[in-house]
């Protein structure tokens, strides 16, 4: 028999339109990452070059991340499609409102941080690969909040944890692997648990991209058992952003490594737990978040409360603010617990201000470290006295931290304050408020005793004398990205209304994903 001469048509299974530029935009950040990543492997053995490629690198990046934020916001979501198939068989990269605030977020705090590694890291740690695998770990990070597929979902997620891994026993020290075995088998567990129900999804719905599988919830949900899908979902990603009761692992791991790989993972590992279970729980799921809303709400209560309260037992700042990383998760959960507009935009208004907030913290930290010359607060005193200057900054970002205005931590707590009277939760306010409270009380704690406190007196031939703490000159590595933190904290928190019109808009997003199912499956057909 001949064979067919007639043309296959290709459009029934691909995409036959050409890529535009804001669709190009979607994979870029990742592909810089996993570029500058393998191009540092490569020059392995000139790791003195690896700054010059590694902060360009993330300077891209950061504009990247800009440009496909402003085509966003201009145009809504958009849509790339892998090896131009069409959905939902091809892997997705969709980025709506939220996904793109967060990815620049992300981008810029580790710009702040590649800089400030340059006196930070030591050469002996550039030789085990600091600056690659932080490329690779933005890559992850980047590919998590960008990505439309649920198991790249999680393949972004392993991504960023074995970087996660590397950095964590940077310098191979006992304390570091200690605390890296505890990061990792918590984490490993979450991961699995993650797998599982990615697994469990698929048997039910199919298929994995996240717009196809919030198209068919609403057909499958009587017959399917998606609250229980919903459950292990919660679970993982709980563990996963170092929740009430899976939170343990956080202050007991986040104190070991360089402090400027506690300072990027306290901004933003945390922060891709609380996207994954907002993406998945709001816009995946609404029905069993709903459900299962208390039980988030009473997780979140304990979570911010029990944080607040570890942080006032402390006295070494690494172990402080790792309390105080996990008090933060509480509130954004509190916020996914609320949903709606007003939940939801004040859980991405915390996210943003958290990321950058708790990497300025870290960074401050190493930086009142060097000049008292400890992280132990019986160790250090009078950095008001030896250093005015830095103090008045340590004090803003203490009242940010503690969500005092005119600083960006007052807004989303005010929101969730709100929010959660609006709905009759008056338990839920009560514990943002009582967690503010504590809070505020253990940064003024730290305050005074490591600043206000005055150095301590010692006898000397020629009488008593204070011994100030040494007032070494401050390199500029340090300092910029402390100041530029700390200048977009003091912006957001005066001129707020940019950043909470934005967070509504992406709340309004994930809450009615209208415009994302259109970004993937447009009515002609091709995305």
């Amino acid at each position: 028999m001949a064979a067919s001469t007639s043309p296959l048509d290709l459009s029934l299974a691909l995409v036959m339109g050409p890529s535009s530029a804001g669709q190009w935009l979607t994979i870029l950040p990742v592909a810089i990452g996993l570029g500058c990543g393998a191009v540092l492997m490569m020059l392995r053995h000139s790791t003195r070059a690896h700054p010059f490629i590694a902060i360009p690198g993330l300077a891209l990046m950061v504009l990247v991340d800009l440009l496909l934020l402003g085509r966003v916001v201009l145009y809504g979501p958009v849509t790339m499609m892998m090896g131009r198939w069409l959905p939902p068989f091809g892997i997705a990269f969709t980025v709506d409102l939220t996904g793109a605030l967060l990815a620049l977020a992300a981008a810029i705090v580790a710009l702040a941080g590649s800089i400030y590694a340059l006196g930070d890291i030591s050469q002996s740690g550039r030789r085990y690969g600091f600056y690659p695998f932080l490329m690779v770990l933005m890559a992850g990070v980047s590919g998590a909040f960008l990505t439309g597929d649920i198991f790249n979902l999680y393949v972004w997620f392993e991504v960023l944890l074995i970087s996660s891994f590397g950095l964590l026993i940077l310098g191979s020290e006992r304390e570091q692997i200690d605390g890296a075995l505890k990061y990792a088998v918590l984490n490993l567990i979450g991961t699995t648990l993650f797998l599982v129900a990615v697994g469990y999804l698929y048997a039910i719905f199919g298929t994995l991209n996240m717009a196809d599988i919030a198209t068919k919830a609403g057909e499958l949900r009587e017959t399917a058992p998606l609250m229980t899908l919903g459950a292990l979902f919660v679970f993982a990603f709980g563990m996963k952003a170092a929740a009430f009761p899976v939170n343990f692992w956080l202050p007991a791991s986040y104190h070991t490594p360089r402090i400027v790989v506690s300072a990027l993972f306290a901004g933003l590992l945390t922060k891709v737990g609380v996207y994954a279970l907002l993406r998945v729980m709001v816009m995946l799921l609404p029905v069993e978040r709903e459900a299962l809303s208390l039980v988030i709400a009473i997780a979140a209560a304990l979570t911010m409360v029990l944080g607040a309260m570890g942080a006032l037992a402390q006295s070494d700042i690494r172990r402080f603010l790792g309390f105080v990383v996990v008090s933060g998760i509480g509130y954004m959960l509190a916020g996914a617990a609320i949903a709606g507009t007003a939940g939801l935009s004040a859980a991405i208004f915390y996210a943003l201000h958290s990321i950058v907030l708790m990497t300025a913290l870290y960074l401050l930290a190493g930086e009142a470290a060097r000049r008292g010359g400890s992280y132990r607060l019986e160790s250090l005193s009078g950095l008001w006295a030896a250093a005015p200057a830095f103090a008045g900054l340590s004090l803003a970002l203490f009242f940010a931290g503690s969500g005092l205005p005119p600083f960006s931590g007052f807004w989303p707590k005010a929101m969730l304050v709100k929010a959660s009277l609006d709905i009759g939760a008056w338990w839920l306010a009560g514990a943002i408020l009582l967690s503010g409270f504590l809070t505020t009380i253990a940064f003024g704690r730290l305050f005074l005793l490591a600043y206000w406190r005055p150095a301590p007196v010692v006898a000397s031939k020629g009488g008593e004398a204070a011994i100030q703490p040494a007032a070494p000159r401050a390199s500029l590595s340090a300092m910029l990205p402390i100041l530029t933190l700390t200048a977009l904290i003091v912006w957001f928190g005066l001129f707020p209304e940019p950043l909470i019109d934005l967070s509504q808009r992406a709340a309004i997003g994930l809450a009615d994903p209208a415009a994302y199912l259109q970004s993937v499956f447009p009515v002609g057909g091709q995305p």
